[in-house]
């Protein structure tokens, strides 16, 4: 009995223990602290979030291409040093710099559906 009293006072005095039970507290008390059935200050914050990302999704479509942009000539030199050492892998090395100017591409198109704009 006294091995079971002294693991008990053992793990409760271990700080991952105190910090566990800090964490329940608190998230305990945040999952109340909205009144049931009144959502309208979340409502309102997560519109509010959704216009302040809606605003950079043009300069992060931009960011895509200019991405792409740089892929494409990294890739294109990438592939011409590769086909001047006569290496094995050209074709592997044009697809995967295709693909991926394709993907940054169409990322940047759908990046705007996403959000609806």
């Amino acid at each position: 009995m006294t091995k079971i009293k002294n693991w008990i006072r053992k793990f409760l005095a271990s700080p991952k223990t105190r910090a566990v039970a800090l964490m329940l507290l608190v998230g305990g008390a945040t999952a109340f602290a909205q009144t049931a059935g009144d959502y309208t200050a979340g409502t309102n914050a997560l519109s509010t979030v959704a216009e302040e990302i809606a605003k950079y999704v043009p300069i992060v479509v931009k960011l895509c291409y200019a991405i792409a942009g740089v892929v494409a000539i990294v890739g294109a030199i990438s592939v011409y040093i590769s086909m001047n050492n006569d290496e094995q892998d050209v074709k592997k090395k044009i697809m995967m710099v295709v693909g991926a100017c394709i993907f940054l591409v169409a990322a940047a198109q759908a990046l705007p559906l996403f959000f609806g704009l």
